[in-house]
């Protein structure tokens, strides 16, 4: 089996496809039962965000994973395959983990160092692992790729090479680097109570905003946030029903949206009738950062109302990274790429390695139980003394051929060496499955 991912991203789909591809949560857990349930893949991962959607799986065979991951993201999508198909790209194997390593990082980021990344990958697994769709090799790939974006941003200055896309949509929106003078004394309204919403309302709190309303279809989860925020931050936070947005409207500064719905939250209505109350040059500024969009894209017509949405992000040049942080954080990329593939070849000798010691034990037993029927007057010290030495003999003779044969395997080119093992010591294949799979021998 083979690591594949297919998917599309910022990188390589207009905002308008990534929009209808965005998969609810709902649709992702049906996906990933689909993958598991076709012929060619045995775990599957979604990965999913506000400017990428990927598919991650384990394939028994490259073209047949392609075609079948490719059809299932489209049916689930709700995107006409032929209309997806060249917005997609495909890795596999070890560019599949390089590709999901340099995304942990924050390198394939619509804004690069970006670290929110590595939230939304650990909720992938998180989903993947609930579904009882994630295996061996899933479950390691991305708790790597945690493990190397910790790295990048513990070891490397990747952090000051980009914002987060919530402080850069609020600075597109001020147009200016700096949030205080900008946000001071202004109210805000923040729609959706997840994780971009929270990050939204704390930052714009510490920017100095006089007041937040949090609107959410759940009110409970939109108080707690807002109790959290006047505890931690000392503004002062109200909750509103989603419902409540209109209302809200015209006496919002600042508005910034995010969350799950598949349809409008702000209309374009809505924001004509705000600006119509607030008057001539009291427009308020609006950031959406929904994937499908929650801002009506003709908001962007609406004269001195200023939208920053997924698209304009997309378009907009963040500041120029630090070159030398970006290398330092490929080479990390690169040297836990090699790690990994390493590890994973060694990983596939292990079963061959322990069914040959097993069947070493099996030999030792039986010439034992041989050896007590030829020689009656043998007492328990002196069997066991013989049993001991016999094992021995067996351990040191298979010592350094198994300690080499998981080096070798290791090392590119190296999977053959199970094979080659199974053949020289004529190991039964369901013996070595059974240690691969001891839940499937128990059943």
């Amino acid at each position: 089996m083979s690591l594949l991912v297919v998917g599309l991203s910022h990188r390589s789909a207009p905002v308008s496809v990534l929009e209808r591809a965005a998969l609810a949560a709902e649709v992702r857990e049906g996906l990933l039962g689909a993958v598991v349930g076709s012929e060619p893949a045995a775990e599957a991962a979604v990965l999913s965000t506000c400017n990428r959607i990927e598919l991650y799986a384990d394939v028994e065979k490259f073209h047949a994973g392609v075609a079948e991951l490719s059809t299932l993201l489209a049916e689930y999508s709700g995107v006409d395959l032929e209309e997806l198909t060249p917005y997609l790209y495909v890795h596999y194997e070890d560019r599949a983990v390089h590709h999901l390593f340099s995304v942990a990082c924050g390198l394939d980021s619509m804004v690069v160092g970006e670290g929110q990344i590595l939230a939304q990958i650990k909720d992938g697994l998180a989903l993947a692992q609930q579904q009882h769709t994630a295996g061996r090799l899933l479950n390691d790939l991305f708790q790597q790729a945690l493990r190397v974006g910790k790295r990048a941003h513990t070891e490397t200055g990747i952090d000051r090479a980009g914002q987060s896309l919530v402080t850069f949509g609020l600075q597109q929106l001020a147009g200016a680097p700096e949030l205080g003078g900008w946000a001071e004394g202004k109210r805000g309204l923040v729609i959706g109570a997840g994780s971009m919403s929270s990050l939204a309302a704390t930052t714009l709190a510490r920017a100095g905003v006089a007041e937040l309303v949090i609107a959410n279809r759940t009110v409970g989860r939109a108080e707690r946030l807002a109790e959290s925020l006047a505890e931690t931050t000392g503004v002062k936070a109200a909750a509103v029903s989603v419902d409540e947005v209109p209302r809200e409207m015209p006496y919002a500064d600042i508005v910034v949206s995010c969350t799950g719905a598949t349809g409008l939250v702000l209309t374009a209505d809505a924001v004509d009738e705000a600006l119509a109350f607030r008057g001539p040059g009291a427009a308020p500024g609006i950031l959406d950062l929904a994937m499908p969009r929650d801002v009506d894209a003709a908001v962007h017509g609406i004269d001195g109302v200023g939208l920053v949405d997924i698209e304009t992000l997309a378009e907009a040049e963040a500041d120029a990274p630090m070159a030398a942080d970006v290398d330092a954080v490929r080479n990390i990329v690169g040297e836990e790429v090699a790690a990994f593939g390493a590890a994973q070849r060694a990983a596939t000798i292990t079963p061959t390695v322990v069914a040959l010691r097993a069947m070493a034990a099996d030999v030792v037993t039986s010439e034992m139980t041989r050896l007590e029927g030829r020689l009656h007057g043998l007492d328990d010290k002196q069997r066991a003394e013989i049993t001991q030495t016999v094992r021995r003999v067996v351990d040191k003779l298979l010592h350094a051929p198994t300690v080499r044969v998981k080096q070798l395997a290791g090392e590119p080119g190296g999977a053959g060496y199970a094979d080659a093992l199974r053949e020289l010591f004529d190991l039964d294949p369901q013996t070595v499955a059974a240690v691969s799979n001891p839940e499937q021998e128990r059943q």
